[in-house]
């Protein structure tokens, strides 16, 4: 069992930008794949970001490339997104996920965290 931990979130200008933290407990994340996903009010839960265990497999949804880099620090056991130039589209609670391969599909992941609002003010 693993069990995700995210913090960092708040609010910010658009323009900003915020970390987002992602701990692990019980168990290392080191032989994890780990995801990033975030949900608007009455949107379904969507793809952000995910990095292989080994920090080198990288995928990003179309909307954030370029502004949100995910990365980890398996000594940490925490895996961490970069969120640059934040627009109010990137409004949501955001989750960070566990899982055996860099995936977009949250089905694909089996571990999940409690979420961090992140809110973007225009």
């Amino acid at each position: 069992q693993v069990q995700l931990a995210e913090s960092g979130g708040g609010l910010v200008q658009a323009g900003g930008s915020l970390r987002l933290s992602c701990a692990a407990s019980k168990r290392t994340l080191s032989t994890y794949a780990m995801g990033w996903f975030r949900q608007a009010p009455g949107k379904e839960r969507d793809f952000v970001a995910a990095l292989g265990w080994s920090g080198t497999n990288t995928l990003y949804a179309d909307s954030v490339k370029g502004r949100f880099t995910i990365s980890r620090d398996n000594a940490k056991n925490t895996v961490y997104l970069q969120m640059n130039s934040l627009k109010p589209d990137d409004t949501a609670v955001y989750y960070c996920a566990a899982g055996a391969r860099v995936e977009a599909s949250a089905g694909r992941y089996a571990y999940w965290g409690q979420g961090s609002q992140v809110t973007v003010s225009s």
